[in-house]
């Protein structure tokens, strides 16, 4: 397995695939593997022909340096998962590398990055769609996978990709979860056992609103039920309940006559979670 530190690095490594005519998936990632991850780099192996996982955790997406110093690491054990899969390559930056000294060009979304979870968060979306820009542009990928968890972010990429004219084909993938329900995260590990097992409202929450949904209950009647059932929870405090129009991520109103968008976000014990759900009718 080929571990590129620098672009230049990267760039020679690319230009080689690309003289054997290989075509190129790219899984961006944080590191933490989890199955969630490897769940992406599978599909991204379906997808092309060598796949290419970048680790870097983007501190400009953090709006919080205590969250940022608490995120967790282990690059010797994503590695070696990572090489276990049979990735063909790695990119290992560092910020200096990704955000070198005087610095000062951004690429940001505007209603997507400021709507729903980007209000709790600000910066955040700006964060990422800078240094996923920064990814496409080093490694030229023909497809680039993405988790269906992180629901807005996938929609800001993909609003990214459209409006920039990037030469990539945005795949998302279904969120992986624990045999009870829980959203895979890598953030799930800061957990105590007692936040962890409070963490489940949120997939039962998802589960209300879906049931809420086919019976033709109105939108605002199952964000009131959801809000309501998060709260009763003592060890979650609820950051956001957001229902949209799936993709736009234009809010909903009435009873729902098409698909919707669930998004969640809250914290146990001082760890934000978020989950999400796409419902079909």
């Amino acid at each position: 397995m080929e571990v590129c530190t620098t672009p230049n690095e990267l760039r020679a490594y690319v230009r080689w695939l690309r003289k054997q005519g290989l075509s190129i998936a790219l899984v961006p990632t944080m590191g933490y593997l989890h199955a969630g991850h490897m769940s992406l780099v599978e599909r991204a192996s379906r997808e092309a022909k060598r796949v290419i996982v970048s680790i870097f955790v983007n501190p400009t997406q953090f709006g919080d340096p205590a969250d940022l110093e608490a995120y967790p690491r282990d690059t010797k054990r994503d590695l070696a998962i990572l090489r276990e899969a049979d990735v063909e390559a790695v990119f290992l930056p560092t910020a200096k590398t990704m955000y070198p000294d005087g610095h000062e060009t951004i690429v940001e979304t505007t209603r997507l990055a400021e709507a729903l979870h980007g209000e709790l968060r600000a910066g955040h979306f700006r964060g990422v769609t800078t240094v996923v820009a920064k990814l496409f542009n080093l490694v030229t990928p023909d497809v680039a996978c993405f988790g269906e968890k992180d629901y807005q972010q996938l929609q800001v990429v993909r609003t990214m990709v459209r409006d920039l004219h990037f030469p990539v084909r945005i795949v998302g993938c279904p969120t992986v979860r624990e045999p009870d329900g829980l959203a895979l995260s890598s953030r799930n590990v800061r957990l105590s056992p007692e936040d962890r097992t409070a963490a489940l409202v949120l997939n039962r929450a998802l589960d209300r609103a879906e049931e809420m949904a086919a019976a033709g209950t109105t939108v605002e009647a199952m964000r009131d039920a959801v809000v309501e059932m998060i709260r009763a929870e003592p060890r979650a405090t609820l950051k956001s309940v957001d229902i949209a129009e799936p993709g736009t991520l234009k809010p909903l109103s009435g009873p729902p006559s098409g698909p919707l968008a669930v998004m969640l976000s809250a914290e146990f014990g001082g760890v934000l979670l978020i989950d999400q759900r796409e419902i079909f009718l």
